[in-house]
């Protein structure tokens, strides 16, 4: 039994070969990796070669895929998406139905929520936050307290 702290009170679970915590209604691919420090709540997926380690949180029905990283205090939750090589980093936040994927990064204390995008090599960082339909994409860089909301930025070289 662990209690994953999402209001649910201790559920059954299990230690992800030995290392992080896993509720027993989550599901966590053999070849993903959970550290000991960080764990996947309950009905959360994690498939391919992802990993969550340090302090990282994935719980609701988030999915996390391929060989995307959630790391640092990061969390994913809701029914948000982070997959291919994507990275949720540091203090952020990916929840609702937001997806986070290509090689985008979500880092610092930024939150990408809502239906946000962000993807291609996109970065969400700082304390700025993307929502609502954004779609953050390309090379573009959302940084410092910006907040973006239901528009499309797109970042070339």
């Amino acid at each position: 039994m662990f209690d994953f702290n999402d209001g649910n009170g201790p559920v059954p679970a299990h230690r992800h070969h030995g290392a992080g915590w896993v509720a027993e209604t989550a599901y966590v691919a053999e070849t993903a990796y959970v550290a000991e420090t960080a764990y996947v709540g309950p009905n959360a997926r994690v498939f391919g070669n992802a990993k969550v380690f340090g302090n990282a949180i994935v719980f609701g029905n988030a999915m996390v895929v391929g060989d995307a990283m959630v790391f640092g205090d990061a969390k994913v939750y809701g029914d948000a998406k982070v997959y291919d090589n994507a990275s949720v980093a540091g203090n952020a936040m990916v929840f609702g139905d937001a997806k986070v994927f290509g090689n985008a990064i979500v880092s610092g204390n930024a939150q990408a929520y809502g239906n946000a995008r962000v993807y291609g090599n996109a970065i969400v960082s700082s304390n700025a936050q993307a929502y609502g339909n954004a779609i953050v994409s390309g090379n573009a860089r959302v940084y410092g307290d910006a907040q973006v909301y239901g528009v499309k930025i797109y970042g070339s070289k």
